[in-house]
């Protein structure tokens, strides 16, 4: 049985010596939504088009064009539909240690400590804020650099970056962000969820690993993600299934089964109702 290790993203983004890439996005044109998580990258979300929500910790934003999300190393967050709007989007995903190695003065004094959470940044940008234009101005830059990918382009690149980043760091309210006890509780349901989802698993198992009543659970997890916890558990092992029909040869019935899925005809059902087409025509397409 295949298992996912964690919610915890481990996706190399770029070459190994150059951990940069972007990636233009649609919801729900690509995928309805992009489910809870965190990594050890730092994320950008760059709205191009639309409008959607944009979750950050326990907080969801209302996202419209030319927002700017940053996500920095550890951060929980998710993308989602507003109904009956699209959202285009630049996923812009990058390692720190990009910007400045080890005995670098720089790198002792803002990278690392974004790395281990010691640094925080403003995470919402809006056309209305007044260094807006030169942030904006900074990821344009980045944007024209990788699609043109020109001698010396990785020098643009990286300077963009670190301008960006400073700029966060001039005008932000620089401040040591605690992780609450809560977000540490999500993150061990999280973990727990990517372990066992194709089990056979209800909310009162969910609910024992926080050491929590089954209702007190279920408030508090709807609260944290916005979603209802088997909500959460059916999308996460969709997504799987999904990734499962794109990258190998099982059989539907096969996917269906090791993504927690008992019965064929539910999943199916539910499998549509989700991506808008069924599982064969998911592969095919």
């Amino acid at each position: 049985m295949q298992k996912q290790v964690s919610l915890r993203e481990t996706k190399q983004h770029g070459a190994v010596r150059f951990p940069f890439n972007i990636y233009p996005c649609t919801i729900p044109g690509d995928f309805p939504q992009v489910a809870l998580h965190w990594q050890e990258s730092m994320e950008l979300i760059f709205v191009k088009r639309g409008a959607g929500l944009v979750q950050a910790g326990a907080v969801t934003h209302l996202a419209y064009m030319g927002d700017i999300f940053i996500f920095t190393p550890g951060t929980l967050h998710a993308l989602r539909q507003t109904e009956g709007q699209y959202m285009e989007y630049e996923n812009i995903i990058f390692d720190p240690e990009l910007l400045g190695g080890a005995g670098d003065l720089c790198a002792e004094k803002y990278i690392l400590p974004l790395q281990s959470g010691r640094l925080a940044l403003n995470i919402h940008l809006t056309p209305d804020d007044l260094y807006y234009p030169q942030a904006a101005n900074c990821l344009k830059e980045i944007e024209d650099a990788n699609s043109s990918k020109l001698p010396g382009y990785e020098l643009v690149i990286k300077s963009g970056l670190l301008r960006f980043l400073a700029l966060l760091i001039l005008h932000g309210k620089q401040q040591i962000p605690a992780e609450t006890a809560d977000t540490r509780r999500l993150k061990t349901v999280l973990q727990w969820i990517s372990e066992h989802y194709a089990e056979k698993i209800c909310v009162g198992d969910a609910a024992e690993v926080c050491s929590f009543s089954s209702s007190h659970f279920m408030r508090w997890f709807r609260q944290m993600t916005g979603q209802s916890f088997i909500a959460f558990l059916n999308e996460y092992r969709l997504n799987t299934a999904a990734e499962a029909l794109q990258t190998t040869d099982e059989t539907v019935l096969t996917i269906a089964s090791r993504c927690g899925f008992e019965n064929l005809s539910y999943f199916n059902r539910i499998f549509k109702a989700h991506f808008g087409i069924t599982p064969r025509d998911y592969r095919k397409r």
